[in-house]
């Protein structure tokens, strides 16, 4: 039986706004709105713990943790205690194992044959170890697999070490299993392919071995968020009408055919409060990030792009929001509903 598959390479994903996509789209594939889907992913540095997490594997106070800006999240995938982060392949396959598939071991399996098919793409050979799930190399594990399956759907997934800083694993007992290190396509090779490379090979062999038909999808929308920020270094906070939500945000909006972010960026600046700084003073904050809009059947996919701008004077409010406020930054983060535009604000912290 050949299935359609859709694979969607998201980039950087908050790691809550990675749980909300999975839950949205396990409630569309339940509902038969969308095929089975794979998301290929990176979440910024974070330890998540599985079900079955012994909190002394966790080896960092929580001091150490967040001077180091590693956030750790429970979950409902199986397994103890891991580590995501940036040069890390995540993938989330949300698949729906009926009719013929029903089988949780074997559904595993596969998740390991997919990780070792696409270490061989780099000439890195590797294998399974009796009683320890995940895909292991003589110098560590170089792959981890975590899942949760719910109706027969399928979410969370596996992580893959292209190019991540194996330092940070020193936070954690990685799975519980003390006796054992981790490796990378980086540590074993001294280099490692581009990102996009692995992404291709998982594709590839995600098509095979699921015996599936794949389609690339794009995200449905691309959009900015720009934070404004006085001299006195407070935050500007809109608040859309109740007919958008009601709820605080940093200025966004959505790109058009033919803009550059940038240009985006400076339209939505002056149409949504009246400012118009200077192209060369909207400052690229080098972060781009994806989620997925609530309340869509299926969910629509976006890829926001951050900018900060420097302004003086009161806005002049556009009719989708109905209220404006100046904070502080701790003040902004307390307010900000959504993990990216609170990652934005900090990223936008005067340079020193």
């Amino acid at each position: 039986m050949t299935r359609a598959l859709h694979v969607r390479r998201l980039g950087r994903v908050e790691y809550q706004d990675g749980l909300a996509m999975q839950k949205a789209l396990v409630e569309a594939r339940a509902q038969g709105r969308i095929p089975d889907t794979l998301l290929l992913l990176q979440h910024p540095r974070v330890i998540t713990l599985g079900r079955g997490a012994k909190a002394q594997n966790i080896l960092w106070s929580k001091e150490a943790l967040a001077a180091s800006g590693i956030e750790v999240f429970e979950t409902d995938r199986g397994g103890d205690v891991t580590y995501h982060g940036p040069g890390q392949v995540v993938g989330y396959p949300i698949l729906d194992l009926k009719p013929d598939r029903k089988d949780v071991r074997k559904y595993v399996g596969s998740l390991e044959e997919l990780m070792i098919r696409v270490a061989a793409h780099s000439g890195v050979q590797s294998h399974r170890v009796p009683g320890r799930t995940g895909v292991w190399t003589p110098e560590g594990k170089l792959g981890a697999i975590g899942v949760h399956i719910s109706r027969w759907i399928t979410s969370h997934g596996f992580a893959f070490n292209v190019r991540t800083d194996l330092a940070d694993f020193a936070a954690i007992v990685p799975c519980g299993i003390s006796d054992a290190g981790v490796a990378s396509l980086q540590s074993l090779l001294g280099d490692a392919p581009p990102l996009h490379e692995v992404e291709d090979a998982f594709a590839l062999e995600a098509a095979t071995l699921w015996e599936s038909e794949v389609s690339e999808v794009p995200p449905e929308l691309r959009t900015v968020s720009v934070t404004l920020r006085r001299e006195d270094g407070r935050v500007l906070l809109l608040k859309r009408t109740p007919e958008g939500g009601g709820f605080w945000q940093i200025l966004t909006g959505t790109r058009e055919a033919g803009e550059s972010p940038l240009q985006t960026a400076a339209r939505e600046i002056h149409e949504e409060t009246g400012f118009s700084p200077r192209l060369d003073g909207i400052r690229d904050l080098g972060y781009v990030h994806a989620f997925a809009l609530g309340g869509r059947e299926p969910p629509l996919f976006v890829e926001e792009t951050a900018f900060a701008a420097a302004v003086s004077g009161e806005p002049r409010l556009s009719d989708e929001h109905d209220e404006h406020r100046w904070c502080t930054p701790d003040e902004a983060l307390r307010l900000l509903p959504f993990t990216g535009l609170r990652r934005a604000v900090r990223l936008a912290a005067p340079r020193t």
